[in-house]
């Protein structure tokens, strides 16, 4: 349970109640309507029963109460990176889906958050606030409350926060830095595969960066996403002529070196929902990675 409290002002006053709890904690419309249909916001310890103008001195709370979870507690290890009262960040390993899916129901990482809540005595609802592919490795977002995720997805929506990735990709990438500005949809109803559509596609945004070239024909690159579309690093970098190494699915496979795709979600820098303080959380490179790094430069 996630409590919003203020004591109303007299510069308040007049203002209505629904008004107060946007300004003060850019609740959501959705939220907003939610909390007042449950009777979860009081007024000097009694039930709101609608959004009326209170006076200066009145107590105004809101409740956000815990949800319960369905997913089956397994023993599946959670890194965790950043923990607070209303988020909870962690760096996922690859391999593991981040939630049950018809072709995986289990082993996910849903089902290693029951485990973790359990034993660290908590109680909230798993919120997944970003994705990541089952080998992609990296930063994932976990809101403990429904106005953490809405205000996560909307600074995501407006391009207020900043995600980084790396990847090891084939080919010497001759430009220092580009951007990939190309729309990006599925190529059938009936498989996994994305790419470039100049119709039908959605708005996908990637800035590439060169971290370092390998002689031998690979490059370390760094990106930025301004959009989140479903497989958009992936499509992008292997739509210029450039798939990561290890991805199987858009043409990038060299098991030799890694058995998945060498990306790797590495920074998020975003505001905190509720405390305004600017995070800027990292996650080390995974050891394959680095390993397949390493074989390379001994490989020259």
């Amino acid at each position: 349970m996630r409590e919003y409290q203020f004591i109303v002002s007299k510069e308040d006053e007049g203002v209505a109640i629904r008004k107060m709890l946007r300004r003060r904690f850019d609740f959501s419309s959705r939220l907003l309507t939610k909390l007042k249909a449950r009777k979860q916001v009081f007024l000097n310890d009694a039930p709101l029963e609608g959004w009326m103008k209170p006076k200066a001195g009145d107590v105004v709370r809101a409740v956000l109460t815990d949800e319960p979870n369905h997913f089956p507690e397994e023993d599946i290890p959670i890194d965790v990176v950043y923990e607070g009262e209303d988020l909870l960040i962690l760096n996922k390993q690859p391999g593991v889906t981040v939630h049950p899916t018809h072709g995986h129901p289990l082993h996910t990482i849903a089902n290693g958050l029951m485990k973790y809540i359990r034993e660290s005595g908590q109680e909230f609802k798993i919120r997944f606030v970003n994705r990541l592919d089952m080998d992609t490795s990296g930063l994932l977002i976990v809101s403990k409350n429904s106005h953490c995720q809405d205000e996560l997805v909307r600074q995501m929506q407006k391009d207020q926060t900043q995600k980084y990735y790396i990847a090891l990709v084939h080919g010497i990438v001759k430009e220092d830095e580009q951007t990939i500005d190309l729309p990006i949809g599925l190529l059938s109803p009936d498989g996994p595969r994305r790419g470039v559509l100049a119709e039908g596609g959605k708005d996908a945004v990637t800035h590439v960066r060169v971290i370092e070239r390998f002689p031998s024909g690979y490059t370390l690159v760094r990106l930025r996403l301004e959009t989140g579309r479903t497989h958009q690093i992936r499509v992008h970098l292997s739509h210029i002529g450039h798939p990561i190494v290890g991805d199987n699915l858009y043409d990038g496979e060299e098991p030799e070196l890694i058995s998945r795709q060498a990306l790797h979600a590495e920074r998020l820098c975003f505001r905190h929902p509720v405390t305004k303080e600017d995070l800027d959380i990292r996650a080390p490179w995974p050891a394959d990675i680095e390993h397949a790094i390493e074989h390379i430069r001994k490989g020259e």
